[in-house]
């Protein structure tokens, strides 16, 4: 089962199904929120899936033209962004550090040094995927933002006039929330472009953390249900009409040097992230970036992640902040 969250033509937000044909849309009649209906399938022990089918319906609206007219919304969200806490990891997939050795090489030449990356690479190969069911070896991780980073399907990536560079980061995202006990429950998955600032981390990873809080989005669809083990479509970027870079993508556990409960135990094993009521969005890892092949991208540049899985595409265009200048404190 696929959703979406939208904007009806009296700006009153609503969940819908995306049917089969992918063409249209069946709202949820008296649902605003996928937040309210996770917090309804925990208090009542049913799944999300059981809460929607035994929602009442409306009459199916066009799909295109909410696209069109940049009426969906973010799959997931919180009444409160500053409790959605948006992370990620990387160097999970078999792709992936490759890509990262690329990007370090474009930096710093052939003789750069990037023995870390390809050791915990290597660690996450040998032990990201314990067949026993147990606990295995601890990805890498970051922090990227809360829900106020998170833009919709469709909406600009903010490039920060202070950034060095804005590049895709085509991801699967885990979406959660925490019970009123604190037990982390999936809500789903989604596409997600974990857009980052590949020219600042290059400069020295220790500057990983300044190049992930950036903006980022994730939709437009929410897959309910299991993750298939492949996941698999092509990454995009357009400029003037004209494709500029395309590469596929290949995720899913299949592709993965660790398997997604292990990635999820590393996460949610801090208490301070098993607070009752919050969401998370957990970026998976990339496989491909623009970046790595050379791409220098530029305002009005517009990202296309195709995984057809999670149903329609996500697209946004890159565009840039104004530069605020120098923030300066004031003492009280």
């Amino acid at each position: 089962m696929r959703v979406i969250q939208f904007l009806d033509n009296h700006d009153q937000r609503r969940v819908g199904i995306v049917e089969a044909s992918d063409s249209l849309v069946t709202p949820l009649e008296a649902v605003t929120t996928v937040y309210d209906l996770a917090q309804q399938a925990i208090a009542t022990g049913q799944s999300l899936q059981a809460v929607i089918a035994a929602a009442a319906k409306s009459a199916a609206v066009d799909y295109d033209a909410l696209l069109d007219n940049e009426r969906v919304l973010t799959p997931v969200d919180h009444p409160e962004p500053a409790r959605m806490l948006v992370t990620g990891t990387g160097l999970t997939h078999i792709g992936s550090a490759a890509a990262r050795d690329q990007m370090h090489i474009a930096m710093h030449g052939e003789g750069g040094d990037v023995s870390d990356s390809l050791a915990i690479f290597r660690m996450g190969l040998e032990g990201g995927k314990p067949t026993d069911g147990g606990i295995g070896v601890q990805p890498e991780w970051f922090f990227k933002g809360v829900g106020s980073c998170v833009v919709p399907p469709g909406a600009p990536l903010p490039m920060p006039a202070f950034a060095l560079a804005g590049a895709e980061e085509a991801e699967v995202v885990g979406l959660y929330i925490n019970d009123q006990e604190g037990v982390p429950f999936r809500i789903g998955f989604a596409i997600g472009n974990e857009y980052s600032d590949h020219v600042t981390e290059g400069a020295n990873y220790l500057y990983l953390a300044h190049s992930k809080l950036r903006a980022c989005s994730i939709g437009p669809e929410l897959l309910i249900g299991d993750l298939p083990e492949e996941v698999s479509g092509y990454s995009r970027i357009w400029r003037e009409s004209e494709v500029l870079w395309e590469e596929p993508v290949l995720s899913g556990e299949a592709h993965m040097s660790h398997s997604i409960a292990n990635l999820e135990h590393y996460h949610f094993r801090y208490s301070m992230f098993r607070r009752p009521g919050d969401l998370h969005a957990y970026f998976f890892g990339a496989a491909v970036m623009s970046y790595a092949s050379g791409i220098e991208v530029k305002p009005g540049d517009e990202f296309e992640i195709d995984l057809p899985t999670f149903g329609r595409p996500l697209r946004n265009r890159v565009e840039p902040e104004a530069d605020p200048g120098q923030v300066i404190v004031r003492q009280l």
